[in-house]
């Protein structure tokens, strides 16, 4: 193993951290979920709900274990972006939200960024994808 392997998959673990949660709770609270997304407009809220859960967790388990992680990372980046447009739109926001929601939308793009990363220069040597290519 090289210098970049353990920091690579820890950097992944923590990536997809967040994801894995998020889809398995949506997942596990699907009427919550599909009651937020249709308090924004959207059509076919329950739908919407488990596709989000879906992805979330499923490419955050592809990051987590290394294998297509460019793939999953590029999807989550897409969601992430969608989601925080929808979402964490502080700019029309009440004042009184619009600290927190612009903190979440930038911490949102900050992790975009990190996907991005993933997805440019692969999971490393310590991932499905490089046992594959070995």
């Amino acid at each position: 193993m090289n210098a970049q392997g353990l920091p690579l998959l820890v950097g992944r673990l923590l990536l997809a951290l967040m994801f894995v949660m998020a889809g398995f709770s949506k997942l596990t609270g699907l009427q919550g979920t599909a009651g937020y997304i249709g308090s924004v407009g959207l059509p076919a809220p329950m739908l919407l709900a488990v596709a989000a859960g879906v992805v979330e967790l499923l490419a955050g388990v592809l990051i987590v274990v290394g294998w297509q992680a460019r793939w999953a990372a590029l999807a989550l980046a897409a969601f992430t972006v969608a989601a925080s447009v929808l979402f964490h739109n502080y700019w029309a926001m009440p004042a009184e939200q619009q600290m927190t929601q612009q903190l979440m939308f930038m911490k949102n793009l900050s992790v975009v960024g990190g996907l991005l990363v993933l997805f440019a220069f692969g999971a490393g040597p310590l991932s499905l994808d490089a046992r594959r290519k070995a």
